[in-house]
């Protein structure tokens, strides 16, 4: 045997577990969940074909559904260009050169790090009506804070201001990229007398849009999975999604479709569901970042 075909093999061999794993873990499972949504599957025995069933009572028969598509897309509509707004600010302010700028940067940072239901639990004594900070800082003003938690129509907006809380994790990626602009650039522009915000919209922005475009897409996949928010952040813990189904999102909906109600064959077509306005949203942003983003080499690929 070749030294090369010995050095494929050896590959190859070294690669096996990830294929193994990816075989057994995640293309398995994917194309069981597949089929199982077009069956009546309930988790113990019953997998009796139904064909298009699920997806036409999804549509027509499930009104929780369309509640929870709606509120998933609030969410995904004012979540992704606040949070994304709100990285790309901090860090062109993190990246002033002052003294102590590495503290502040890590002060913004370390929120993106703490994570899971005892963020939530703190979020919840922040937004308390009567005894949380947000509305006692508001009341310092002369604004009396709505019941954040209680009325439905304020419940969407505290997530969506809770999550600004990470926007850290966003602002090291911009931080990154704002200092690999070259400084030619900048002085370039100086010198033709461009102001700061021109020399900001005109040489920051474009050389940094590989990052957004990045950004976008990774932050519109997030946001269509939210879950733990609804299930978590309630005044209701025995009902999931309360008040009146305001933080139902579509994850939740499905989620209490396969493990309370136990129609995981339904639960699964909405997972494809899902998976399928995903992919054509993703798709949509790749195609429409070839009028706007710009890569180092000029070529939009």
């Amino acid at each position: 045997m070749s030294l090369e075909r010995k050095d494929a093999l050896w590959g190859y061999v070294f690669v096996l577990p990830w294929i193994v794993g990816f075989l057994v873990f995640t293309f398995g499972p994917l194309l069981f969940s597949l089929y199982a949504s077009f069956t009546n599957y309930d988790i113990t025995s019953q997998m009796d074909w139904v064909g298009i069933r699920n997806y036409r009572n999804m549509f027509t028969h499930d009104s929780l559904f369309w509640k929870s598509l709606h509120n998933t897309l609030y969410y995904v509509l004012f979540n992704v260009p606040l949070t994304t707004f709100a990285a790309l600010l901090l860090a062109v302010t993190m990246n002033q050169k002052i003294p102590g700028m590495r503290i502040f940067r890590t002060v913004f940072y370390l929120p993106s790090v703490l994570a899971g239901v005892a963020v939530f639990y703190l979020w919840m004594m922040l937004l308390n009506p009567s005894t949380g900070l947000v509305n006692m800082a508001l009341g310092w003003v002369g604004i009396d804070g709505p019941a954040w938690m209680t009325d439905p129509n304020w419940t969407k907006p505290a997530v969506i201001l809770m999550k600004l809380w990470g926007a850290g994790g966003g602002m090291l990626l911009y931080l990154a990229a704002l200092q690999g602009v070259p400084e030619h650039l900048y002085e370039a522009a100086e010198l033709d007398g461009a102001s700061p915000i021109r020399r900001f919209w005109h040489v920051t922005v474009p050389m940094i849009t590989p990052v957004i475009f990045f950004e976008l897409v990774t932050n519109l996949i997030g946001a269509f999975q939210i879950f733990q928010e609804g299930y978590v952040m309630v005044q209701d813990q025995s009902t999931p999604g309360s008040p009146m189904n305001s933080l139902l999102f579509f994850n939740l909906h499905m989620f209490l479709k396969a493990f309370q109600s136990f129609q995981m064959g339904y639960a699964t077509a909405m997972a494809w569901f899902l998976f399928i306005v995903v992919i054509v949203l993703t798709l949509i942003n790749m195609a429409l970042s070839k009028l706007w983003v710009h890569y180092e080499g000029g070529d939009n690929r």
